[in-house]
């Protein structure tokens, strides 16, 4: 199972305090061949649900999301503009996003206890359901208010029954947190925080989704 982002040693190293916009900007130019090998970091998926959550008899395989060239990577990206993207130098996640964030909706749904069966397409799982999805956004936003970092994540969301490849819900889920400090783990927490948030409206909403099918845009924080 992927390891909580707390326990990763990442957390108990230097911990890279970058104290402003401009150190940010200069930080995240480029990666810099030779020296240390960068610091990793991953996401903890949603433990805690509401016990009455419905139950359901079938299973569900999670398509890796989509997401732009940009996102799919597994550096962490930072907006300093509205048109600029950038990366933050010697920090990674694990895995690429997208895959990063499959990996943590398949524990998330795991960790309720309320369906049958949920895996990856690879697994070989024969699905009653697959969850379709594209990571919009996955960033350190530094433009909106230079003064206060947040991290942002939305995800968009098909559920799609089988055999027929029939679309049957979408909903488009949006999330900021803001971070404490521009101290890396600051930041990954705040990056925890976003998608914790979204994990659970996602779990939520995909259990319910056959009974109750439609369109649902759902912002836990608007910017």
């Amino acid at each position: 199972m992927t390891q909580s982002f707390s326990t990763r040693r990442a957390l108990l190293g230097r911990g890279l305090a970058l104290g402003a916009a401009a150190p940010v900007l200069g930080a995240c130019e480029a990666i810099r061949l030779g020296g240390p090998p960068p610091d990793l970091f991953t996401l903890a998926p949603k433990y805690r649900f509401d016990p009455n959550l419905p139950k359901v008899d079938w299973q569900l395989v999670i398509e890796e999301p989509l997401s732009s060239g940009a996102l799919d990577t597994n550096r962490i990206a930072v907006r300093p503009s509205q048109f600029e993207l950038k990366y933050w130098a010697d920090a990674r996640w694990t895995e690429r996003a997208p895959r990063m964030v499959q990996t943590v909706l398949i524990e998330s749904f795991e960790n309720t206890g309320k369906i049958v069966a949920v895996g990856r397409q690879a697994v070989g799982l024969r699905s009653d359901y697959n969850l379709k999805s594209e990571l919009r956004e996955f960033e350190l936003d530094l433009y909106r208010n230079p003064n206060q970092p947040q991290a942002r994540v939305r995800l968009n969301l098909k559920l799609v029954r089988q055999p027929r490849e029939q679309i049957i819900a979408s909903a488009s889920f949006r999330n900021a947190e803001p971070a404490r400090s521009l101290n890396l783990p600051d930041v990954i927490e705040a990056f925890n925080e976003a998608i914790n948030k979204i994990l659970r409206r996602t779990v939520e909403w995909t259990l319910q989704a056959p009974t109750h099918p439609g369109v649902e845009t759902l912002d836990d924080q608007n910017g």
